[in-house]
């Protein structure tokens, strides 16, 4: 159950996030499509951000592996699974294809998106769209799995 804390400092949390991303220019697409160019105008700042955000990320998922209560007195559930599989590597590929030709990820789309930008309200709109898409099929390929299954109930002879 949410509480108020939790909603606040969700808020602060988020908002700290945003603040970061702005100033790191990470909301300008042609900074983060200058990072990815590295065959011309390489810009290397990106890789300074991500920098960052690992060096924090080791220090607090450190902190967070020995502990089964966050701050605010929350369950800590971290991710178990750390195999490489099929639907990884196609969603790391389409994530890829995206950030290269728009410039943005979801975070700093939606950062952006506060400002009222033409290209960000594009951007999350189709993001939008293509997690419905994702959902759709998932959910249609789940009902034709078990549709396709045979039933557990015994065979009747003929």
């Amino acid at each position: 159950m949410k509480t108020h804390l939790d909603t606040v400092s969700s808020f602060i949390v988020g908002l700290i996030f945003g603040i970061g991303l702005i100033f790191a220019g990470m909301t300008d697409p042609s900074k983060v499509i200058g990072f990815l160019d590295i065959s011309g105008l390489w810009d290397p700042s990106l890789a300074f951000v991500m920098g960052g955000a690992i060096l924090v990320g080791l220090v607090a998922f450190r902190f967070a592996r020995n502990r089964t209560m966050n701050f605010l007195g929350g369950a800590i559930r971290l991710p178990t699974k750390n195999d490489i599989d099929k639907r990884l590597i196609v969603g790391s590929l389409l994530f890829g294809a995206g950030w290269g030709m728009a410039g943005f990820c979801p975070g700093p789309a939606l950062v952006t998106l506060g400002t009222g930008a033409p290209q960000a309200i594009i951007f999350v709109l189709s993001m939008i769209a293509g997690m419905a898409l994702f959902e759709g099929a998932e959910r249609l390929m789940s009902a034709r799995a078990v549709a396709v299954e045979p039933s557990d109930a015994p065979a009747t002879p003929q």
